[in-house]
């Protein structure tokens, strides 16, 4: 999926030493953390329904010992470990009354939305929140505290009430969310201000511009903030973390990227001439959620025609024509994991020679861009990079004269791919935003790679075998130490003869 271009802040990333995995215990290099299993003292999940997929009622997909699907309890301890290295890292820097303050760190869960009276929109949780405890439920908090290192964990979560439960499903309530997470300290969420105002932070790490919980931040966070200091920023650093994936979120995003892959597969197999891009949709969206995939990651892109060139067209509702192409830009997420993948077709299953020429266009310029997503190597250099190549392959299909100058060329490509080579990736589609796409790759950085080529029917500049195609080329990429990069959505139909083949599955 596409992401616009904008002013990103420098992170927290260079701070963060990879993480190593041995038998028996998780050691974090950064402050000298170790964190073992058997410190977590596990409790019993208890036998009954909780807010979210437990070992006791969904042991088809949760082990014991994980908090969600594939993600141990360890895993999560690690993480706010990590934090609490980062935050004091950063009060070190700040002197000595900030490495001696008592800090606070604050995230809040999102709450429940609705779309009229009484309907709610399917809940989807602060995905900050949920990558530091793992817990699934709206109207929940976690607070981190601790004299110069907030390494002591508070969950709040809502209160078990029966009245309720019987309209919205069943509630955790504190001893499942203790025994599910490993956090041993559980309130209700109703105790949250009184606790904050009990822990007396000195530095307070909590991000109140966009709170993710309006609610929840005017009745219990902002009493908070008027007594003290302003907040410093906490989305930054949490971000950094987010980055580099663990080998565990590695495995969910391949197996998102799998899935997806074959819903493309099947979905090609599906086109015909004179075809519906809701049925395409519908098509996508079920292949998705039938191997697997929670839910579709964003609202997928179904162009038909000349409709590519409308590079966020969501509508889906109109005919493509024998003879064009459609571009599905989709995903799918898996258990708090997500892939962004795109390709183009022809809706008849035969390439013309036109539309052949601009997709091995596109196709070559991807290849290249794929061969450069190594550690060192920055997405604005690759981006860089798609431009000069997309420019060779303008004037080599003749939409641009062979006697342009090269600085006109570079213009002309970011006319006709007027967007970035790609974005971060992982529990969002838009991942991490506040890393800047300047910064050095690193191993475990997850990223799309997404060259395309946009020309409108209406455009008489360009040759007029050419008008009215659009073609966009995306995979999901981790960056690697050895062996190249990991592509995750390799198994979706790419070059002519593979499309080809695909649409000839029916």
């Amino acid at each position: 999926m596409l992401s616009s271009t904008s002013t990103l802040v420098r992170s927290a990333v260079n701070l963060l030493p990879r993480g190593n995995w041995s038998r028996g215990c998780v050691w974090c290099p950064c402050r000298n953390i170790s964190v073992k299993p058997g410190g977590l003292k596990p409790k019993t999940v208890p036998p009954r329904y909780l807010g979210q997929p437990s070992p006791f009622t969904h042991p088809h997909l949760i082990k014991h010992g994980e908090v969600t699907p594939g993600l141990s309890q360890t895993e999560f301890e690690l993480r706010r470990h990590r934090l609490a290295s980062l935050i004091e890292a950063q009060a070190d820097r700040l002197g000595p009354s900030a490495s001696s303050s008592t800090h606070v760190v604050i995230v809040l869960s999102h709450p429940t939305r609705y779309m009229t009276n009484d309907i709610p929109y399917p809940f989807h949780q602060n995905q900050d929140f949920l990558y530091l405890s793992g817990f699934l439920e709206p109207d929940s908090a976690l607070v981190l505290y601790g004299k110069g290192r907030p390494d002591q964990a508070i969950l709040f979560v809502p209160r078990r009430d029966p009245g309720r439960e019987l309209w919205d499903g069943p509630r955790s309530g504190k001893d499942g969310a203790a025994a599910l997470t490993g956090i041993e300290r559980v309130h209700s969420t109703e105790e949250l201000g009184v606790v904050l105002k009990s822990l007396k932070g000195t530095m307070l790490w909590y991000d109140s511009s966009q709170p993710a919980h309006p609610r929840l931040h005017q009745t219990h966070v902002s009493p908070v903030l008027d007594a003290g200091s302003m907040p410093r920023s906490l989305r930054p650093l949490i971000h950094s973390l987010r980055a580099i994936k663990s080998s565990a979120e590695v495995a969910l995003m391949q197996e998102a990227g799998h899935i997806t892959a074959q819903a493309f597969r099947r979905t090609m197999a599906l086109s015909q001439g004179d075809v519906d891009e809701a049925v395409l949709f519908a098509k996508f969206d079920f292949e998705n959620r039938i191997h697997g995939g929670n839910f579709l990651a964003y609202p997928p892109v179904v162009a038909g025609g000349n409709r590519a060139n409308t590079l966020h067209y969501i509508n889906n509702n109109q005919l493509i024509k024998d003879g064009e192409m459609v571009l599905l830009d989709g995903g799918c997420e898996y258990f708090g994991y997500v892939s962004d993948i795109t390709r183009t077709w022809p809706v008849n299953g035969k390439f013309s020679p036109a539309q052949a020429e601009l997709y091995e266009a596109v196709l070559e310029v991807q290849r290249s861009c794929l061969s450069l997503c190594s550690p060192g190597v920055s997405l604005d250099h690759i981006y860089s990079t798609m431009l000069a190549l997309l420019g060779r392959q303008l004037r080599q299909l003749g939409i641009v004269k062979a006697s342009t100058s090269d600085a006109d060329v570079l213009k002309a490509a970011r006319r006709y791919c007027p967007h970035h080579v790609g974005h971060y990736l992982g529990m969002d589609v838009h991942d991490t935003p506040e890393l800047s796409r300047s910064q050095p790759l690193q191993p475990g950085m997850a990223i799309t790679i997404e060259p395309g080529l946009y020309i409108g029917e209406d455009n008489d500049q360009a040759p007029k075998r050419f008008r009215g195609l659009g073609v966009r080329i995306e995979d999901d990429v981790v960056i690697r130490d050895k062996g190249g990069p990991l592509i995750l959505s390799c198994d979706a139909p790419k070059t002519v003869a593979d499309v080809e083949r695909a649409c000839a599955q029916r």
